[in-house]
């Protein structure tokens, strides 16, 4: 974890600011920083902006229905508020700034869409089409700006929106009529998990970026469990409280665990549960043969026993 520092807060809509960070940073489009915030909790937030624009490091949070946390940088963050910070990760990007791309973004699924759209824009040369959907125009995050940009690049990107008060949520029909022209593109789709899931339904090779799994809200009881792990052959005992990630638990305590996506998308993280049960978030990677064997992964693990052991080693 490092210091972040918060140069500017810009409110997009009325339930979502951006945080301008006055900050170095080296990422990719498509990234996520994770933030630990002053109740304990730690969130991964999506960067809105480009590394190839030349603008400040920024993320978009969306304030979540009965959710402390991003209530708390929406109605609290300020300039000059210091927060803590995980180096970028994810891996939401594009194999190429330079090939087209089939996007979809459903409310604040924009925020890293938006990243690849402006860094293929500025250092690419890959057409996009956009497919944005929103409950209302008042919710349609960075409207302006994809409207400057769009006619900026007029032969490059546009952009479809779509909203649920005029014409409903989506169907698949409906997605797959749109997407008809575009099925060979490399496609990445963002939002609530049924849209993604229809998305997906139409185009099986989207790349997803489930942010709804790093929005959701863990309740922090106090209730811990304890977890001996094996690691590069260290053994140790933690503290495991209960709405904290494995991986974050090992982090903190100094060992080297290794991970990569910190999404559920890759093995990376990948260990086994020799003893006690886990629950993950989220997993797209691991069989139900992988499951049966023990194997989790551990940037989405919650104990679900009072003990636990946890091997790294063959």
């Amino acid at each position: 974890m490092s210091d972040v520092r918060v140069a500017e807060v810009i409110s997009e809509t009325s339930d979502a600011v951006s945080l301008v960070l006055d900050a170095e940073l080296s990422y990719e489009p498509g990234q996520f920083l994770t933030f630990r915030l002053p109740n304990g909790l730690e969130r991964c937030y999506s960067l809105s902006s480009s590394p190839y624009t030349g603008e400040k490091p920024t993320v978009t949070v969306k304030r979540m229905p009965g959710g402390a946390c991003s209530s708390w940088i929406c109605s609290s963050v300020v300039a000059g508020t210091v927060l803590e910070a995980r180096d970028p990760a994810g891996v939401f990007t594009p194999s190429s700034l330079d090939r087209d791309l089939v996007l979809f973004a459903g409310g604040s699924g924009i925020t890293p869409v938006m990243s690849i759209i402006k860094s293929v824009l500025a250092a690419g040369s890959g057409r996009m089409v956009l497919f944005y959907a929103n409950r209302d125009p008042s919710s349609v995050i960075f409207a302006a700006e994809l409207r400057r940009l769009a006619a900026e690049h007029p032969a490059r990107l546009q952009v479809t929106h779509w909203l649920e008060c005029l014409q409903g949520i989506p169907s698949r029909a409906q997605l797959e009529a749109w997407a008809s022209s575009f099925d060979a593109r490399e496609a990445f789709v963002c939002g609530p998990g049924p849209f993604m899931d229809a998305v997906v339904s139409v185009l099986p090779s989207a790349r997803v970026e489930r942010f709804d799994v790093f929005q959701e809200e863990i309740t922090e009881t106090g209730d811990s469990s304890t977890v001996d792990v094996s690691l590069d052959g260290v053994r140790k005992r933690l503290a495991w409280p209960s709405h904290k990630r494995l991986l974050d638990v090992l982090l903190d305590s100094g060992l080297d665990a290794p991970y990569s996506c910190r999404q559920g998308q890759c093995s990376a993280c990948a260990c086994r549960i020799v003893r006690g049960e886990v629950r993950l978030l989220h997993n797209e990677v691991l069989d139900d043969d992988d499951l049966a064997e023990g194997y989790a992964l551990a940037c989405q693990a919650l104990p679900v026993t009072d003990e636990v052991e946890v091997t790294y080693e063959d």
